[in-house]
């Protein structure tokens, strides 16, 4: 009964992209540019964590279906909210939302279906150099394995198949992943790295096939602005950086010629977020002014922050805001969303346990 309305603007499917922060092509990587001079990186990060990845769903129930039952995360609180709160929050007027939280490793995400008013379907002529894609990286601790699961549960592929990137990718080499899509076409990725790669954690010895979360990726325009953004601004620290290209980067995204500059950027804790610029092609279509939360294509990361005033936060001018909340900026009070440069969107919010420990940097200043 659900049902939501179809949409295309010459594409919005989130398909397939991102490697590996830690995949490296033949050519070094160009180095990373230095903070700015307008904007300073902050004396204590505004982001403490990376908490969730929150995906805006057309049917919750089937979604949690399929994450429970195919991907195996683990079922946690649902909640339905209505009313000005949840209204100011989305910047959906008229917003009923049921969502629910699901857990695989130490890892979070969010489903979250608006009963009122439905959104819009992901186009099917998206493309994964196009500005709104977004994905989670799953870890598997067996890629054959992972591949024979979701064929055996009729996933919709977005890779051709897995792909495990040559010898000589030095940085990378080994490493295997594969692009599938959702109930609502959500790409997402399974990612397996061998020994010597990736987050240590990853090697440990398990029975589970699903792991958790190693990063989110998103596509953006210039590295150097996001970097301003991301580091400069919110206070994430780079992790990796490099420049993939090849026969497999390519099948991997479905995009022919695909050469990317990826940089991996991390939180104290949580997942890393992965910012993917396409070198070639460049013909991405830049995001939709008109995106709604309830929208499907939209996607946002929760971050936590120590910091009790954003105030500095939304001064700046690359800063969009989604929410509305009747004490903007004062996180204590209220999370809210915001949009980087590209048009991804972010929450925000106050993290009051670390007030209550007497954390120095719960200071005012933030940034």
């Amino acid at each position: 009964m659900n049902r939501i309305r179809s949409f295309s603007f010459a594409g919005l499917l989130l398909t397939p992209l991102a490697l590996v922060a830690l995949a490296a092509s033949a050519p070094a990587p160009p180095p990373l540019p230095a903070p700015s001079a307008q904007t300073k990186p902050a004396a204590q990060p505004l982001v403490r964590a990376v908490s969730s990845i929150g995906i805006t769903v057309g049917d919750l129930d089937k979604a949690v279906e399929f994450y429970t039952q195919t991907l195996t995360f683990t079922r946690g609180a649902q909640t339905e909210r209505f009313g000005d709160e949840i209204e100011r929050l989305t910047g959906v007027f008229g917003a009923r939302v049921r969502t629910a939280t699901l857990t695989l490793g130490q890892e979070t995400i969010e489903l979250s279906q608006f009963l009122a008013p439905e959104g819009r379907t992901i186009p099917q002529d998206s493309r994964s150099n196009d500005l709104w894609f977004q994905h989670i990286a799953i870890v598997v601790s067996d890629m054959d394995k992972a591949y024979a699961t979701l064929r055996e549960h009729n996933v919709r592929h977005a890779s051709s198949g897995p792909q495990t990137l040559p010898a000589w990718n030095t940085n990378a080499a080994g490493i295997s992943a594969f692009y599938f899509k959702d109930p609502d076409a959500h790409v997402l990725e399974v990612i397996h790295f061998p020994v010597g790669k990736g987050d240590p954690r990853w090697q440990t010895k398990s029975d589970k096939l699903f792991l958790g979360i190693d990063h989110t990726a998103i596509v953006v325009a210039d590295t150097h602005k996001s970097l301003t953004f991301y580091r400069d601004l919110l206070g994430l620290k780079v992790a990796g950086n490099s420049e993939n290209s090849g026969t497999e980067q390519e099948h991997l995204n479905n995009v022919f010629g695909a050469r990317l500059r990826i940089t991996t950027l991390k939180a104290p804790s949580g997942p890393g977020i992965e910012l993917l610029e396409y070198l070639s092609p460049t013909t991405g279509r830049p995001f939709p002014a008109d995106t709604s939360s309830n929208d499907l294509w939209h996607w946002h990361t929760t971050l936590t922050s120590a910091a009790p005033d954003a105030t500095p936060l939304l001064d700046e001018p690359t800063v969009r805001r989604i929410s509305t909340p009747a004490n903007m900026g004062t996180l204590v009070h209220d999370p809210f969303m915001f949009r980087d440069p590209d048009g991804h969107a972010l929450m925000l919010h106050h993290d009051k346990s670390s007030q209550a420990d007497g954390d120095p940097t719960t200071s005012a200043q933030g940034r």
